[in-house]
């Protein structure tokens, strides 16, 4: 098969086994519904977005509508952009803006999420390197990156989904792996990119946030060949930047939307943080420090150290007019509008709902814009001032009232420790000798990927290589499997046939 003429459409493998939606007229298109029907994609139903729905009754989103929102989000972006004659000449210019490439990366940004949500993805990390003996340790934009270039099957061999340059690309929010690509790493410039500064408690172990694994890095250079000399290497593409910034928009929406649905999000409590501060924000704004942390209970202090925040890592934004502007308008929407109301349930509360989301979507996509030289920590497609506030604010609610409450702590330590358990027990379980020939077929292929992955002097090849099929295997799971595989793996299961849907 003829390579295509635009280096953007360039596939990885330039294969010609064909997929449904192949015999779509554009190369994007392609890659759209090849991502969409990919069982990788189906199984983003399954894992959570922020709490785990399962047995809960809970009417919250998963992995998979939050990917569809952000899909219809970046898209609006894209067409929105793209029918600009400005920002469509500049967009040209930094490599090209597709509203089919846009939405592709968006379907797929979060296809190598871990069960249980970034919690998974901290847990996996922590053990993949301490354990495990994985220097890269586990990342889920990487690991997203890794289902569609290595570990998803084609036809009859493992070859990813194939994807075109431009559709690769986009996927990358951190165009860098852990600790040397590109060099000099984006880590070592002053400021570093946003996520390229290492964990506070690990600062030896490389950036906190990466594009992909070493075992992809070849694959990433592909990818973004076609924007060498028009965006710097450590730099998003413009369609990923969209990606990201609709990412961030639909996070910032609907987490709300979920919290208010289950009445987690109570008006009272919100009220009086955002209210405190704008009594007393001449008080918060003098004190040191210091003393901010000894009232950390009181209504108005987690929000100062927000602002306060916001000026330290991203000062090329950070307006005090700006993000006081922001907290009103916050409060006015959330705290005087859909808070008011409390959710019943009814059709009229459903609408609601749907007017506050479909009010802020709209306030958002309409002010994003195109800069041909951004901030180090800014990508060249991003908010305006002022709704950048509002979404670092939304975003705040959602950590202040549901992320820090002890209640889903206990959630989530239940939840880390059956990771830790079920790690433990399939590494148990590849070691023993006698087992071999009864393996899971998906995790016996994934050694083998991985063990061909490394060079063959590799210090414990083989042993890196079955860490890295255990890390690829429970990252694939949903968080109904990862249970109900260490329920058959501890003996609690006496389901013996239909444990099988887990292997």
């Amino acid at each position: 098969m003829e390579p295509p003429a635009d280096p953007r459409a360039r596939r990885l493998f330039g294969g010609s086994a064909r997929a449904l939606g192949d015999l779509a007229a554009s190369p994007f298109r392609a890659d759209r519904d090849r991502i969409v029907a990919s069982p990788f994609f189906a199984r983003l139903n399954g894992v959570t977005q922020v709490v785990s729905p399962g047995g809960s009754g809970l009417l919250v989103h998963n992995r998979l509508t939050h990917s569809l929102k952000v899909a219809q989000v970046a898209r609006a972006i894209a067409e929105r952009l793209t029918a600009d004659e400005a920002h469509r000449d500049l967009l040209e210019k930094l490599g090209g803006c597709d509203p089919d490439v846009v939405e592709a990366a968006a379907l797929a940004h979060d296809l190598g999420h871990p069960p249980f949500g970034h919690l998974g993805e901290r847990v996996l990390d922590r053990l993949a390197r301490h354990r495990l003996g994985l220097t890269d340790g586990f990342e889920g934009n990487a690991q997203s990156y890794r289902i569609v270039t290595s570990t998803e099957i084609r036809g009859a061999a493992t070859t990813g989904l194939d994807l075109t340059a431009a559709v690769r690309a986009a996927l990358l929010k951190y165009p860098w792996t852990r600790l040397d690509h590109p060099d000099p790493h984006p880590r070592l410039l002053d400021p570093p990119p946003r996520g390229a500064t290492p964990p506070p408690d690990d600062p030896g172990s490389g950036s906190s946030k990466f594009g992909a694994y070493r075992t992809e890095v070849d694959d990433l250079r592909q990818a973004r060949e076609p924007f060498v000399g028009r965006i710097p290497d450590w730099q998003q593409t413009a369609e990923a930047s969209i990606m990201d910034t609709a990412d961030d928009i639909a996070y910032a929406i609907h987490d709300v939307e979920d919290f208010y649905r289950v009445g987690v999000l109570q008006q009272g409590t919100v009220a009086a943080e955002l209210m405190a501060w704008q009594r007393e924000s001449g008080h918060f704004r003098a004190i040191t420090d210091a003393a901010l942390a000894t009232a950390a209970r009181r209504p108005g202090s987690a929000i100062e150290r927000l602002r306060r925040q916001l000026h330290r890592k991203d000062a090329w934004v950070a307006d005090d007019e700006a993000f006081a502007a922001a907290v009103e308008h916050v409060r006015e929407e959330l705290v005087e509008g859909l808070l008011a109301m409390p959710f019943d349930g009814s059709i009229e509360a459903e609408q609601y709902v749907a007017r506050f989301s479909a009010r802020w979507t709209t306030r958002f996509v309409d002010a994003i814009t195109v800069v041909g030289q951004p901030a180090v920590r800014s990508g060249h497609v991003l908010l305006a001032p002022a709704q950048w506030h509002e979404v670092q604010v939304l975003k705040f609610v959602h950590h202040r009232f549901v992320l820090a409450r002890p209640d889903l702590a206990l959630h989530q330590r239940g939840q880390a420790r059956l990771l830790g358990t079920l790690v433990e027990a399939l590494l148990e379980w590849l070691l023993d000798p006698e087992e071999e020939s009864r393996l899971p077929r998906r995790l016996h292929d994934l050694v083998e990927l991985a063990e061909a992955e490394l060079h063959p002097r590799t210090p414990d090849r083989i042993g890196k290589a079955r860490g890295r099929a255990i890390v690829d295997f429970v990252a694939q799971l949903t968080d109904g499997q990862a249970v109900a595989m260490l329920d058959a793996l501890s003996g609690r299961s006496g389901a013996l046939w239909t444990d099988a849907f887990v292997l």
